[in-house]
């Protein structure tokens, strides 16, 4: 299979949350910046983002969360942005990542979704009603993806390991402990239940580590296996 070489970046605390909490109205982006002790190195997480690929991938879902539903059309960045979505966003949403985007790529199974109502040249509509993501991957490389950076939530990370389509993980951790059992972890999705599904394991290979200024680190890893 011809695919992008995927790196999963993430934000995350010592104890592997992605978020503040189970609601959707709490979050690391709104959150981290008011916390003493957190704040006053959160803006390494941002520079090293700057660095990852050029091709970005994230879903529907934390995008409404930001708000890219209300906000006013952006200029123009080099960036490409690829976004799994059915329900969450709305035109507007659709018509701000064209604006930002390089190209931008919706996937969906959703053949209602509102971006097929959006004319635009940079728009790529990759649509399965039975969706597969490795296609995805394929129709993102036939598009001249080559490296592929995966922001997105805990269940659609545990896609991607599950099907062994992470090629590297970029992690920085901040260090707090947030805690709570239905806060989202860096992989959520579904658990492991007998011996015979150890295949699923995402093994990795330390390819460095750094420690940061104000407590923080960046953990990098290759995936072996």
């Amino acid at each position: 299979m011809k695919r992008p070489v995927t790196t999963l970046f993430m934000l995350m605390s010592v104890d592997g949350k992605i978020s503040t909490g189970a609601t959707d109205n709490l979050d690391v982006d709104k959150d981290f910046p008011k916390i003493d002790g957190v704040k006053e190195g959160l803006n390494q997480y941002y520079e090293i983002e700057q660095t990852t690929d050029l091709w970005s991938f994230n879903t529907g879902r934390v995008q409404e969360k930001m708000g890219v539903n209300e906000k006013p059309l952006p200029s123009k960045t080099p960036v490409s942005f690829v976004l799994l979505d059915n329900t969450h966003l709305n035109e507007n949403g659709v018509k701000y990542f064209c604006a930002k985007s390089k190209e931008f790529v919706l996937l969906t199974s959703n053949k209602n979704h509102c971006a097929f109502n959006v004319k635009e040249e940079n728009l790529h509509i990759f649509y399965k009603e039975n969706f597969s993501l490795e296609e995805a991957l394929e129709y993102l490389y036939s598009l001249g993806c080559e490296r592929l950076t995966v922001q997105s939530g805990g269940t659609v990370n545990s896609l991607f390991l599950r099907k062994k389509l992470f090629d590297f993980v970029d992690i920085i951790v901040a260090p707090v402990l947030i805690g709570g059992k239905d806060t989202v972890t860096l992989i959520d999705g579904k658990s492991l239940t007998s011996e015979t599904e150890l295949s699923g394991l995402g093994v990795l290979k330390l390819i460095d580590c750094k420690v940061l200024k104000d407590s923080y680190l960046r953990l990098r890893y290759e995936v072996v296996k």
